[in-house]
């Protein structure tokens, strides 16, 4: 009885709910209302990132079912045991927690809007959590997130009335996700960001709340425009001192001891031959694709002349990576712009 009082004592002074969402799923506290509530996840789009985030989470514990368009990507989790479901409606029917990880806004669009969508139950849906982990533009975060908000749950769990969306992107490409070190940027409810935080925190290292619904993809959009630029930026110094006679390692290590030291240029070195497991020392294929940094400076560029702003940098690099994609590369790393755009040299 003294435990009890004890146990009580505590619970009056905390927040329960948050005390249970960080220990979660990892303790399974079998009386953990959070735990036995969020632990059948459903995962939707298996790419790259997609299906190395699936699996982190089958490793941390979640009892995970699958879906995509692509039968090799369904194969690859079905030989190891894990159901797959024919549509996203499927999916949330057999999911408490719902995380996509698609492509485009139209994708995103699709499979929680379109027919057999995740939001095609009627007014009632199962899952209390959907998460969207894909890169779009924030008016789509933000018009998913008012539709999925608009239903109501099939079981009342806990103070949960209704399901909620979080646009939760992430940074770090495959070897992160591969790693289970991403970063997340989440933008919704930091009610339902804090619950969702051991989902995070089993597909990445880092979590970031961002404000309301739109925020993250918003963070996201930013971050990856920061990326392009700066990959352009090292790419066109590193191609011009190769012309005057210096060697990309060479010039690789001034840069990463003064000034100029960034991610594309002690991480993501574009050269090939200066850093080994990087897309560039592997013919810039395995990482992040130059069709899709393209579409993302597109969402930057969109986003900007809706709010009136002007970013030259981000319409230049659009001009470059569209270039990169029409000449034939756009499955090529974004790196490869020194190659096929500045034409620069492989390390010898």
């Amino acid at each position: 009885m003294a435990t009890l009082h004890r146990v009580r004592s505590l619970l009056s002074v905390f927040n329960t709910k948050s005390i249970l969402s960080v220990y979660a799923p990892v303790c399974r506290f079998s009386t953990s209302p959070l735990s036995s509530e969020l632990e059948s996840v459903g995962f939707i789009g298996l790419g790259n990132m997609g299906s190395r985030m699936a699996n982190n989470l089958i490793k941390a514990g979640y009892k995970v079912v699958v879906h995509d368009i692509n039968c090799d990507a369904i194969k690859m989790f079905t030989d190891k045991g894990v159901p797959a479901k024919r549509t996203p409606f499927e999916v949330a029917e057999a999911s408490d927690v719902v995380i996509t990880m698609l492509p485009s806004s139209a994708h995103v669009l699709d499979v929680y809007m379109g027919p057999n969508g995740l939001l095609h139950g009627g007014s009632l849906l199962r899952p209390q959590l959907f998460i969207d982990s894909s890169t779009i533009d924030p008016e789509t975060s933000r018009k998913v997130s008012a539709a999925v908000s608009s239903f109501l749950l099939q079981e009342k769990k806990g103070s949960w009335e209704k399901p909620v969306m979080l646009d939760a992107p992430v940074s770090g490409g495959v070897f992160a996700a591969e790693a289970g070190s991403l970063t997340f940027m989440v933008g919704g409810s930091k009610d339902a960001y804090l619950t969702a935080k051991p989902l995070f925190l089993s597909m990445g290292k880092n979590t970031i709340y961002c404000g309301g619904a739109g925020t993250g993809s918003a963070a996201k959009i930013c971050n990856n425009l920061v990326m392009a630029v700066s990959m352009l930026g090292v790419s066109e110094a590193l191609a011009l001192g190769q012309s005057l006679g210096i060697g990309a390692d060479t010039l690789t290590k001034v840069f990463n001891s003064s000034s100029a030291r960034c991610f594309c240029s002690d991480t993501y070195n574009p050269v090939p031959g200066v850093m080994e497991g990087v897309p560039a020392s592997k013919d810039y294929t395995g990482g992040f694709a130059s069709k899709l940094m393209a579409k993302d400076l597109n969402l930057a560029a969109t986003s900007a002349k809706e709010v009136g702003l002007r970013c030259p940098l981000t319409s230049h690099a659009l001009e470059i990576y569209t270039k990169l994609c029409q000449d034939g590369h756009e499955m090529k790393d974004f790196s490869c712009v020194f190659r096929h755009y500045y034409f620069g040299k492989d390390e010898q």
